[in-house]
């Protein structure tokens, strides 16, 4: 395993409503450079929350009430990412770490085509590029993620479900952060689309060597695409480990629930299916 990029070491996120809700609990990961760590749990659990706390893309009602997270830049540096604020936290932000947001496709601007919406990454984090600097580089991106540049012109409603998800790709990977946080990146789109989107992201990991979170319900997914996988259960992380040791030998209760609500592709069919066939049958 590589040296970690991203530490986080017993984060705990609270609600504060009445009364308050403890949403992540004493959370400790480390992401290595280069891997895909997947993030896998039941909706609710907490997966988005932590990611948002890594981030420090938390909005009140919720706080970060204990615990540290800690980049390891590629030139030797400590970030301390808790502490950051004002301009040093939104540099840190999409420039060390960028984000991929649960139902990302219908986050781009409705009025702004997407040369204005990559455009608007530049001349906020890069203001010294050149408008002619600023179009090539999002020809590139487009290109990256398999979008014809072509479409630098289209508005979101001319674009598919799953170009409107590359596009939000090729945002995420504008300024070569060292670290992807991708949050059911392929929700509400349909399976061949998400295996088309699953192959890219794969492709440019290898590419250009960023890490990843990958943050899901879909733990069979996980599996395949994973190098390590934590496992959260009411906002604690209840097992880690490779992805094949979770597959092949889960010890937590809950990570063996998980893998047996997902139903073989082998075997006899369940007595459900045998019995609603008779029912159907004698009718």
């Amino acid at each position: 395993m590589g040296e970690a990029v991203l530490t986080a070491r017993d984060v705990s996120i609270e609600y504060e409503v009445d009364p308050p809700v403890k949403a992540v609990r004493n959370a400790t990961i480390t992401l290595h450079r280069g891997e895909i760590l997947g993030l896998a749990g039941e909706s609710g659990c907490g997966k988005t929350t932590l990611a948002y706390g890594l981030n420090r893309l938390l909005k009140a009602p919720a706080l970060m009430t204990g615990g540290e997270v800690v980049f390891h830049d590629a030139s030797g540096r400590d970030i301390d990412v808790v502490a950051l604020d004002g301009e040093a936290l939104r540099t840190f932000r999409w420039d060390k770490v960028s984000m991929v947001f649960q139902g990302s496709m219908n986050s781009l601007n409705p009025v702004m085509n997407v040369r204005k919406q990559l455009h608007d990454v530049f001349t906020t984090h890069r203001p010294a590029m050149k408008r002619a600097e600023r179009e090539a580089r999002s020809a590139e991106l487009l290109n990256l993620v398999g979008v014809d540049p072509s479409r630098l012109s289209s508005f979101p409603h001319e674009l598919s479900g799953g170009m409107r998800q590359r596009v939000m790709i090729a945002m995420a990977l504008a300024l070569d952060p060292q670290v992807m946080i991708m949050d059911e990146p392929t929700t509400a789109l349909d399976v061949v689309v998400q295996r088309g989107i699953i192959r890219e992201i794969m492709r440019l990991r290898e590419r250009l060597g960023f890490a990843v979170i990958f943050i899901t319900h879909d733990l069979p997914l996980l599996i395949e695409i994973s190098d390590r996988i934590a496992i959260m259960l009411d906002g604690a992380i209840v097992e880690e480990g490779d992805a094949e040791k979770i597959y092949r030998s889960p010890e937590h209760p809950y990570t063996r629930r998980l893998l047996s609500s997902f139903p073989s592709l082998r075997g006899e069919r369940g007595d459900f299916i045998r019995t609603g066939a008779a029912a159907g049958g004698a009718a």
